[in-house]
């Protein structure tokens, strides 16, 4: 069952990326983030960055590190919403596959010690930052409404919390 917790299990569970406490990550040596867009950031369905995520960005930047956004979205949708972060971006990621990771890493000049994988799939986000030995932090979905695949995912990843709560893994609070 280790190995299930070693790839599953996020390093931190959150409500949501305004609660990541970012000078922290930054103190413990933290240099990159690659986060995920669709209902990470923003719920699926909207186009353009909040303020509250523009700000969040901003502080991000001050704090000293380096955004890339990771999405297995098509261009148009990840490119668009970039823009106006001015961030790095990489489309069709296919994560939990390595290619994109590794790609974030070599674009920002990280080691994977240095680099958080935010996102909020345990099966695609976490589970691809694991596998690196990336530091993971799952956040509580924006919206409740999901495609086909996600929707699947999340049966999955419902059984997995369920198994690491029981087991005493977890020990954050869902609200």
């Amino acid at each position: 069952m280790g190995m299930i917790k070693k790839y599953f299990m996020p390093n931190e569970y959150v409500q949501s990326i305004f609660q990541i406490d970012i000078q922290k990550l930054a103190d413990s040596g933290m240099k990159g983030i690659i986060t995920d867009l669709d209902n990470t950031l923003v719920g699926w369905d909207e186009a353009e960055p909040t303020d509250a995520v523009k700000k969040w960005f901003k502080d991000v930047n001050e704090a000293g590190m380096t955004i890339t956004i990771v999405s297995n979205n098509n261009e148009r949708r990840v490119a668009s919403f970039s823009k106006s972060l001015e961030v790095d971006y990489i489309f069709k990621a296919r994560k939990p596959r390595g290619r994109a990771f590794n790609q974030a890493a070599q674009s920002m000049q990280l080691d994977p010690a240095e680099i958080v994988v935010i996102g909020d799939q345990m099966m695609t986000d976490v589970f691809g930052g694991n596998r690196r030995g990336l530091f993971t932090i799952m956040v509580v979905p924006v919206k409740h409404t999901d495609g086909f695949i996600t929707k699947f995912n999340r049966l999955v990843e419902r059984r997995l919390l369920q198994h690491f709560r029981k087991k005493g893994y977890i020990t954050w609070e869902e609200n």
